[in-house]
């Protein structure tokens, strides 16, 4: 590619529609629109790692002041996306660098060619994680919020049977949050939005089974019911249970590399 097609593609993605609600934007949503086109462009790559823009291209692209810019640039660069080198502009960083546990990268992960990738590492952390804390869980439990388990678990039945994505999405949340801070290390607790941010991925993007399989609905009554009971073995191994068909059923996607 040309120095000059270079230039060209950079011009694009640095571009944002100039478009303003009626009554017009504030500085808080101009920074808003400006943070989320960066963040999705270096995230899919379109802004490549070790290329530099300049704070008055994006000044020029955006047609926002200055202090929106900075502001944006900020908030990229303590997420570990970009860099302001003094005298030369702002560097995108590589992937390494990035805070990968953090939401919004996430959702941009998600929002972008990689999102198979990012699916799988989150797939995999979960399942490392959460079957550990479900064990856990039925050991230090206080008995409220076991009890709280049973109901999300008879809920999410319901939910799943009526086939109702959204109701079942949001109980779905409240469920895995609540293994994990019941598990009473702080660690797992704070997982609690990467879990979040995964299952509505899964959802929004036409990756979960369109009817919730009654094995998936029973094995989370399971580790509720082993949690409430006390029984530590049997809540890791319905959890894990849970962990293996979300693994499953992604497992044929990311093996074609399907984009969805």
């Amino acid at each position: 590619m040309t120095d000059l097609a270079k230039t060209t593609v950079q011009a694009d993605v640095l571009a944002l529609t100039s478009e303003t609600p009626e009554g017009g934007t504030t500085v808080i949503g101009l920074h808003a629109r400006v943070l989320d086109h960066l963040g999705l462009a270096i995230c899919a790559g379109d802004l490549a790692s070790g290329s530099v823009v300049r704070i008055e291209q994006l000044e020029e692209r955006h047609g926002v002041s200055r202090s929106v810019v900075r502001e944006a640039i900020r908030v990229l660069a303590s997420m570990g996306l970009v860099a302001s080198r003094r005298r030369i502009g702002v560097q995108i960083l590589p992937a390494t660098e990035w805070n990968l546990y953090d939401p919004q990268v996430i959702r941009w992960r998600l929002a972008s060619p990689a999102r198979i990738a990012q699916l799988r590492s989150l797939t995999e952390l979960r399942t490392a994680i959460e079957p550990e804390a479900a064990r856990l869980a039925a050991v230090r439990a206080p008995l409220a919020g076991a009890s709280e388990l049973m109901g999300l678990a008879g809920k999410l039945w319901a939910a799943g049977q009526s086939n109702d994505a959204e109701t079942f999405l949001i109980l779905d949340i409240q469920f895995h949050r609540l293994v994990l801070s019941s598990s009473g290390n702080e660690m797992f607790a704070k997982l609690n939005t990467l879990v979040e941010e995964v299952l509505t991925g899964r959802t929004h993007y036409g990756l979960m089974p369109r009817h919730p399989h009654n094995e998936a609905l029973q094995l989370h009554v399971d580790v509720a019911s082993a949690i409430q009971r006390g029984n530590a073995d049997e809540a890791h191994a319905a959890m894990l249970g849970i962990m293996e068909r979300a693994f499953n059923e992604m497992k044929s996607i990311w093996e074609s590399g399907a984009e969805q």
